[in-house]
C-alpha cells in the first residue's frame, strides 16, 4: 500500500471519528463525559486538518475550486 492510500484511509477514519464524537457530545447527559468527548473531538479535528494539509502538500488531495454561481445554485436549492 502506498502513502497516498494510507493517508486517504486515515483521513476517512478521522472524518468518521469526528461524527462519532459530535453525536456523543450532543447526546451526553454527564458534563464530565461531555468534556472528554469535546476534547477528543478537538484533537481529532486538529489531526484531520494536519492530515489534509500534508495530503495537499503532496498532491494527494486536490480540493476543487467551485464557482460562486455553483455555490449560489446550491444555496437556492437548499432554501427551497
Amino acid at each position: 500500500m502506498d502513502n497516498k492510500t494510507i493517508f486517504e484511509n486515515y483521513l476517512l477514519t478521522l472524518k468518521s471519528t469526528v461524527e462519532v464524537y459530535v453525536h456523543g457530545t450532543l447526546e451526553s447527559s454527564n458534563e464530565a463525559v461531555r468534556l472528554k468527548l469535546k476534547q477528543g473531538l478537538n484533537e481529532t479535528m486538529t489531526n484531520q486538518a494536519k492530515t489534509y494539509e500534508l495530503m495537499k502538500e503532496n498532491n494527494w488531495y486536490s480540493p476543487e475550486n467551485i464557482s460562486l454561481e455553483e455555490i449560489n445554485k446550491t444555496i437556492k436549492k437548499l432554501e427551497q
